[in-house]
């Protein structure tokens, strides 16, 4: 039964391992629950998939799109995504993008002891190497 069932398949899905990876999938979907719309016969969950799949009982496309969203590491979104900061300079330093304009940070704390005016610097003497 089931070698007349794969040649009536080949007609709907002329390729091979299309037809494996659907009648898997439609077997995966009826051990999950889903309602069979062939009668079982006392048949496993692959011939009936099988079955299914010879008289036109299932959507081939649907089960195509059901396979390939199981096989999907990443899901797309359409949401834009918010642009880090970070991400935006490190592009616009490579080149990649145009640098926007830095934020204003406001004033400027002044460092502690600024008050007396600038550091005092340790003065040093310009002396000769040969000493």
């Amino acid at each position: 039964m089931a070698r007349v069932t794969v040649e009536d398949c080949v007609e709907k899905v002329p390729n091979r391992f299309e037809l494996v990876m659907m009648a898997a999938q439609r077997s995966r979907d009826i051990s999950n629950g889903v309602q069979i719309q062939v009668d079982r016969d006392n048949d496993k969950n692959p011939v009936v998939s099988l079955r299914e799949i010879a008289e036109s009982k299932v959507d081939t496309a649907e089960l195509q799109d059901e396979l390939i969203r199981g096989m999907q590491r990443f899901i797309d979104t359409d949401e834009p995504e918010e642009d880090d900061d970070v991400q935006v300079y490190e592009q616009a330093m490579i080149g990649g993008k145009e640098m926007p304009a830095m934020p204003d940070p406001g004033p400027i704390p002044a460092a502690p002891g600024d008050e007396d005016g600038p550091l005092n610097m340790p003065k040093f003497e310009d002396i000769d190497a040969d000493d």
